[in-house]
């Protein structure tokens, strides 16, 4: 009986450590090749082309846009103004000066 308990702790002991050897081997390679090689393409091609066409359509859209309202706001507002301003002046001058002569000391 020894004997019996004896090879059935050895069949035992080779089982769990070959069921856990080769879970472990298995579960390891397939983390490592599997997971690795889907997350790789998935954050190659997913990621860089959300990320390349986010960045291609939101900051031209937002380039665009801030060229066209902005910059064009500030060219004609601050760089036009006092060409506009002097040649408001000279249109309205004289009309000024016939309504209010007191005023611009005529």
């Amino acid at each position: 009986m020894a004997d019996n308990k004896g090879e059935g702790l050895m069949l035992y002991t080779y089982l769990l450590t070959y069921l856990l050897t080769y879970i472990l081997t298995y579960l390891l390679i397939y983390l490592l090749t599997y997971l690795l090689t889907y997350l790789h393409t998935y954050l190659l091609t997913y990621l860089l082309t959300y990320i390349l066409t986010y960045l291609h359509t939101y900051l031209l859209t937002y380039i665009h846009t801030y060229l066209l309202t902005y910059l064009h706001t500030y060219l004609l507002t601050y760089l036009l103004t006092p060409w506009s301003r002097v040649l408001l002046e000279k249109l309205t001058a004289y009309q000024l000066v016939k309504k209010f002569p007191a005023f611009y000391g005529t």
